[in-house]
């Protein structure tokens, strides 16, 4: 192991979920995990939801569920290029709509407001978030949709204590910490299952208890990343 001055360590953690790892196209073994806990929480509607969707492929949480475990979905991203390209990835799906759409946090174009004029249930399996900044204010937005599982990214350098949200700006680009999204989670319902390198995985409560974690506290499942 290097011991230079800008290495990067990680503890051990107790982290069931983390076994299920595996990528298709996602970018740090989340397509596994996410198959699993679908498969153990079993939702309602096998419908996801992804925005900042880009091609539909790229590093997307969704893609797998929507290619090839037949579930239904919506696709939303805002760069007209990139949206002529998720177009053509999902042209020969009828199970996906896709949206060129820019998701903010108030008015017309709020999370809540484009998931009821594209007519995603208000129980949707999975949603996946992560534009890179404002990720905690659009899931705190969300009140009118419930999905089963959330995944949020966070700030993987900021410690496990620290409770830390960036301003609600689509011009910044710092995140927030997972502490941060643990405790929004737990207000709007939902509990930690485990976390990859900067995705949490937050399962509704009525669901959580079928995965048997027996504990699910930030230092049992997640150690932030250090410089040496």
């Amino acid at each position: 192991m290097s011991t230079g001055r800008n290495a990067i360590y990680r503890r051990k953690v107790n982290s069931p979920l983390l076994a299920y790892k595996s990528d298709v196209t996602s970018q740090c073994g989340e397509d596994g995990i996410i198959e699993h806990v679908c498969k153990v929480i079993e939702p309602a509607n096998r419908y996801c939801i992804e925005f900042g969707a880009w091609d539909g492929k790229h590093f997307s949480n969704c893609y797998n569920l929507l290619a090839n475990a037949g579930w239904e979905g919506l696709m939303i991203e805002a760069n007209t290029e990139k949206y002529a390209q998720l177009e053509v990835t999902y042209a020969g799906n009828p199970r996906v709509k896709t949206l060129n759409r820019y998701v903010d946090l108030e008015g017309a174009n709020t999370l809540d407001n484009i998931l009821t004029e594209a007519g995603a249930p208000t129980e949707p399996g999975v949603l996946s978030i992560d534009i890179d900044g404002n990720d905690y204010h659009v899931f705190e937005s969300l009140n009118e949709h419930h999905p089963e599982l959330v995944i949020v990214e966070f700030n993987p350098t900021v410690p496990n204590d620290v409770i830390f949200v960036q301003e609600p700006s689509f011009e910044v680009n710092h995140g927030c910490s997972l502490l941060a999204l643990i405790m929004l989670g737990r207000e709007k319902g939902y509990e930690l299952a485990v976390a990859t390198y900067w995705n949490a995985f937050l399962v509704r409560k009525d669901k959580f208890p079928r995965l048997k974690i027996t504990d699910n506290s930030i230092s049992a499942l997640y150690a932030p990343v250090q410089d040496g």
